[in-house]
């Protein structure tokens, strides 16, 4: 029977694996950024017009007013198919965005799964002991943390927001007037916290393990001159 001290452990670290990827699926379902664009007729540079768009992963609505020349709102946004019309860098970086986040949840249910069955026995000299728990959520971490970076690199300095309009309707110019993140992107900082958390709750309960058990296996020469008598 494990010891309640590694159960705490252990029990916990899949706790907070599990967290994370709830933490994430919603964040995948949610709002990732918004934007407000300037439009203009492509034979005129007067910006009387604006394309105000609010996008998660997958789905968005788009609202716009003279843009070039009547309004429209509540726009249904399908932001793969937009991005495919288009090609190119936006399309690239978003499919590799959605395909980082995949292999982060595959990684923590890697995590979790490790880590329950390391609650229950002691397979310490395999993968399938602390070192492959290491392994998955170090992994989950890092991809979730190249997607974030990748997803800001999309929205400001590619400019994805002027693809997915462009999609519809190339016969406008646009100036990107703000943009801002969601919270879909933001729920990305505390999926990578748990995980490193649930990394640090294994590695201490191995590490106290470890010492104590090389305390146990002091030779006996290290051991009082009292005892030695006997």
């Amino acid at each position: 029977m494990p010891s309640t001290e590694k159960l705490a452990h252990f029990l916990s670290s899949a706790l907070l694996s599990a967290a994370g990827v709830a933490v994430l699926g919603y964040g995948m379902s949610t709002d990732w950024a918004t934007s407000t664009q300037d439009c203009s007729p492509t034979s005129s540079d007067f910006y009387n017009g604006t394309s105000k768009l609010r996008i998660g992963l997958f789905n968005g609505s788009e609202v716009k007013i003279s843009c070039p020349f009547f309004d429209t709102l509540g726009l249904p946004v399908e932001v793969f198919n937009r991005l495919t019309k288009m090609g190119g860098a936006p399309v690239v970086l978003h499919v590799l965005v959605v395909a980082l986040l995949a292999f982060a949840i595959l990684g923590s249910a890697g995590s979790i799964l490790i880590t329950l069955y390391n609650s229950f026995s002691n397979p310490y000299e395999t993968y399938m002991g602390p070192i492959g728990l290491y392994a998955c959520s170090g992994f989950s971490a890092c991809v979730a943390f190249l997607a974030l970076i990748l997803y800001v690199v999309n929205i400001y300095p590619v400019q994805m927001f002027q693809t997915l309009v462009l999609a519809e309707n190339n016969q406008v110019k646009l100036r990107q007037s703000e943009a801002d993140l969601q919270i879909g992107f933001f729920l990305l900082i505390p999926y990578i916290v748990t995980n490193l958390m649930s990394i640090l709750l294994v590695y201490l309960y191995v590490h106290t393990a470890y010492k104590r058990r090389k305390q146990q296996e002091k030779p006996t020469e290290d051991a009082p001159k009292d005892i030695m008598l006997f």
